[in-house]
């Protein structure tokens, strides 16, 4: 299933969603200008290798802004769009940017805990993206969300309830993450699994300390 759009309007600018996709992809353009030697130095600089996270704590914080791949990219930048609008929209910019770089940090510290001898660069938004839809969820769970569907050789286009998609994709990622416990080869890559629960939970429960955006009383009255 692939989100294509909320139903929930936006009332507003959201320049703090467009600059965060902004960034990552002039930080991943940047990448694809490297040659193979660079770009695996500049992964292994810049993501965060759990095993070697000592002295390098600054890697939680950059890691979010790269990405393994264009559909690496592509994905997580769609989901950032769909759910970042709605939720810069309804506690603005500046609160909007703190909740998004702090679910990446949970979600982080989550993936070093629970995998902490793996010597492979961690890299991607996935997990502040995470905590952004663990958010949405807390305050849009009747929205309704656009969403991509395959049916055997057809694809066609559904709404589905925020609440059924949000929790089973949430769902999902967590028995993944339990199942790759069980995974002592730290050779090959994989999906930060636990990174993504981490950074949900951590939306789920950020949101509700952060203020509502004053709006106007027409607008309030508009939603009802």
């Amino acid at each position: 299933m692939i989100p294509l759009r909320s139903t929930e309007r936006v009332r507003a600018a959201t320049p703090v969603t467009v600059t965060l996709i902004a960034l990552n992809v002039l930080v991943f353009l940047y990448q694809v200008s490297m040659d193979q030697e660079g770009l695996t130095l500049f992964v292994e600089r810049w993501g965060i290798v759990p095993d070697a996270i000592s002295g390098h704590l600054q890697t939680l914080l950059t890691s979010m802004f790269l990405h393994g791949g264009w559909m690496h990219l592509l994905g997580n930048m769609l989901f950032l769009w769909v759910f970042g609008r709605n939720v810069e929209d309804l506690i603005g910019g500046g609160r909007f940017l703190v909740l998004y770089l702090c679910c990446g940090l949970a979600a982080a510290i989550l993936q070093v805990v629970t995998n902490p001898y793996s010597r492979l660069p961690t890299i991607g938004a996935s997990g502040a993206i995470a905590g952004v839809m663990g958010a949405y969820l807390i305050k849009f769970p009747r929205a309704r969300i656009v969403t991509l569907v395959p049916i055997i050789i057809f694809i066609t286009t559904v709404e589905i309830p925020a609440w059924a998609m949000l929790l089973w994709w949430f769902v999902i990622q967590l028995f993944s993450g339990l199942g790759s416990l069980a995974t002592t080869n730290y050779a090959g890559g994989g999906i930060a699994w636990f990174a993504h629960v981490g950074g949900f939970v951590a939306g789920m429960l950020l949101i509700r300390v952060f203020p509502v955006k004053r709006r106007q009383w027409r607008a309030w009255y508009e939603e009802e």
